[in-house]
């Protein structure tokens, strides 16, 4: 394992920035994983914690194959986590809104330039991805219908879903549209969590992210029994709103099937407790996005559902 600094930006206030990769075997770039880009990551951060011990094994082994290179990038946004923001500290703007990246632009522009010079050119990529809202996800990959796709690459991972999301404008600043129109075939890992941990779903991403490095050949690791994954678009995909805001009960968990018409959750006045609004589910299928916050906005994404 090679410990790499692979970008710096000094600062007049706190100790300079250092964007660290971990670098395994050598030889053609084979694949990188990035996780936290924001500062509430810490499932992701931990994800690929988990990663670089389970390659350092791996590597001892002789179990990385021969001219193959991984890279792994625990955290890029190690200034916002140390004080709690989700986004750069000093102006509030995501990382992951910035790419390719501009090298004489704005600070996240700069650290986007820095880190996509570095991670480009890999045959695949992987990056441990959080949904904007707080909330549980199904474990999951996802991939942009960029037209450079290969949605079937997803099954390797062996998790339960594979979702093929179209982009929309805000998508095309993205690591992983990027690193498509590039050349990478990149893929987002969703592990359930963002700023807990869950020991469990950290499990299973660290396997499915194994078992598809395992397939393509790059390394040879054992990795428990996998799902024969659904691939679905996500315009398949159900929305379900909150009708009201107040506080925030979920009756339903990740994972579970559910009926059109049936009560998700609540949302009950603050103040004195009565039920204001019923969630119910408008199609039939699997939760696989909860809210979790216990507050909520009315017109709040509050569960999504594979029809």
């Amino acid at each position: 394992m090679k410990k790499k600094i692979l970008f710096s930006l000094r600062s007049p206030y706190r100790e300079q920035l250092e964007v660290t990769g971990f670098c395994f075997g050598h030889g053609k770039k084979s694949a990188a994983i990035v996780g936290a880009m924001r500062g509430n990551e810490v499932q992701q951060m931990y994800v690929c914690s988990r990663m670089v011990q389970e390659l350092k094994k791996l590597e001892a082994k002789g179990h990385i194959a021969d001219d193959c290179e991984i890279m792994v990038i625990p955290c890029v946004n190690y200034y916002s986590m140390n004080i709690g923001k989700r986004f750069w500290t000093m102006d509030n703007t995501d990382i992951n809104r910035m790419f390719p990246g501009y090298v004489q632009g704005e600070t996240t522009q700069r650290i986007a330039d820095g880190l996509f010079s570095k991670i480009q050119g890999y045959e695949y990529g992987i990056q441990l991805a959080s949904f904007y809202q707080p909330g549980n996800f199904l474990p999951h990959v996802k991939m942009m219908d960029t037209g450079f796709t290969d949605p079937a690459l997803m099954k390797d991972f062996g998790l339960e879903y594979g979702i093929i999301r179209r982009p929309r404008p805000y998508d095309t600043t993205t690591l992983n549209y990027n690193w498509q129109i590039w050349g990478t075939k990149a893929f987002s890992v969703y592990a359930n969590a963002t700023d807990v941990i869950d020991e469990n779903a950290a499990d299973e991403a660290v396997y499915a992210i194994l078992r598809f490095l395992d397939t393509q050949g790059i390394i040879s690791a054992n990795t428990p029994p996998a799902y024969v994954t659904k691939l679905t678009d996500e315009s398949k995909t159900s929305q379900i709103r909150s009708e009201a805001a107040g506080v925030f009960k979920s009756l339903i968990s990740i994972g579970k099937r559910v009926e059109r018409g049936d009560v998700l959750g609540i949302i009950s006045d603050p103040f004195d407790g009565e039920v204001v609004s019923e969630i119910r589910s408008t199609v039939s299928g699997t939760i696989y996005f909860e809210y979790c916050a216990p507050l909520i906005n009315s017109n709040t994404v509050c569960f999504k559902i594979i029809k």
